[in-house]
C-alpha cells in the first residue's frame, strides 16, 4: 500500500477530531440557555394573563346596581290590601 493513500477508518477518525465535544458542547449551551430563560418568561406571561382575567371576572370596576329593597312594598301588594 502505498504511503499516499490512507485506510477509511484513519480518514473518518481525522474527520471527528476535526471537532470536539467541547466546541460542540459551547455550541449547544446558548440555545439551551435561550429555551430555559423564554419558557421562564413565557411561564410569568401566562400567570400575568390568568391574574388579568381574574380581576376581569371579580367584579371590582363593575356598576353598583341599585335593587330595591324588599321591604318596601310593591304597588300591586297596596292595591291588594
Amino acid at each position: 500500500m502505498p504511503s499516499s493513500e490512507q485506510p477509511a477508518s484513519t480518514i473518518e477518525s481525522n474527520a471527528t477530531s476535526l471537532v470536539s465535544p467541547e466546541i460542540l458542547l459551547s455550541l449547544a449551551t446558548a440555545p439551551v440557555l435561550v429555551a430555559l430563560v423564554g419558557s421562564h418568561v413565557v411561564a410569568k406571561a401566562v400567570q400575568e394573563l390568568g391574574l388579568f382575567s381574574e380581576e376581569i371576572f371579580r367584579g371590582d370596576r363593575l356598576p353598583v346596581l341599585n335593587f330595591p329593597n324588599e321591604n318596601q312594598m310593591n304597588p300591586d301588594d297596596r292595591a291588594a290590601s
